[in-house]
């Protein structure tokens, strides 16, 4: 299903006047595709993708998948923390990973807070880490997995649930190029296999060749959609 922000808009109070963070974005990102949302530093990106996460809710506009409307200004913190569980994954900066759990066990907490039997989806997990590149290694702690490694792991723990949209806040911040770009690729070529409708925000536009489309955001606004 595709992702939609319509209208988006998201002002905070900053002292006796107020700050606008988001201005007025529409953006959609169609099911199975990636789209990067690029800028400078406090030019917006963050925040819309807590809008576009239901963590934020927006001052105006709306967030549909599909055809229903799943986030809006009046939205509540249990709604949208259900639409999240149900329908959204999300990967972080940083891979948040608990240290005393495997791999597996991290995709399996996961699956078991999104309201599953971690044991049903025992075997969706290891076909996710091998398809991350982690075959043999789902035993295996954080401490004793690479940066990046321990990024693959997030990647397969955003997508054990089936999300119908997964949301990508810089993956490669804390990875050289080469494997940044891996990292991009991978994300990709997963969203093309589940169908997930896909927004990543990056700094590092030299890793984005595998991407759809990408849009410049820059004093709140964004640009159209430019494919790659």
């Amino acid at each position: 299903m595709d992702l939609r922000l319509d209208g988006i808009t998201l002002v905070y109070p900053d002292g006796d006047t107020t700050l606008t963070a988001v201005d007025d974005v529409g953006l959609t990102i169609p099911a199975g595709t990636t789209t990067a949302l690029l800028g400078p530093s406090g030019a917006g990106k963050s925040s819309l993708l807590a809008v576009a996460a239901g963590l934020t809710p927006p001052s105006r506009g709306t967030v549909s998948i599909g055809d229903e409307t799943v986030f809006t200004p009046t939205t509540t913190v249990a709604e949208a923390t259900r639409v999240r569980l149900e329908r959204i994954g999300m990967v972080f900066q940083s891979p948040n990973l608990l240290g005393s759990l495997t791999a597996l066990e991290q995709l399996e907490l996961h699956a078991h807070l999104r309201g599953h039997r971690p044991a049903s989806l025992r075997e969706r997990s290891l076909e996710l880490l091998d398809a991350v590149g982690l075959a043999g290694l789902h035993d295996r702690r954080p401490a004793r997995l690479s940066g990046g490694q321990r990024q693959r792991v997030a990647i397969a723990r955003a997508l054990v649930g089936r999300p119908q949209v997964l949301l990508v806040d810089e993956p490669t911040s804390a990875l050289d190029h080469e494997r940044g770009t891996q990292v991009v690729e991978l994300i990709t070529g997963l969203a093309r296999e589940t169908g997930a409708a896909t927004l990543l925000v990056s700094h590092d536009a030299a890793t984005l060749g595998s991407v759809d489309a990408t849009v410049r955001m820059l004093d709140a606004r964004v640009e159209a959609a430019q494919p790659v």
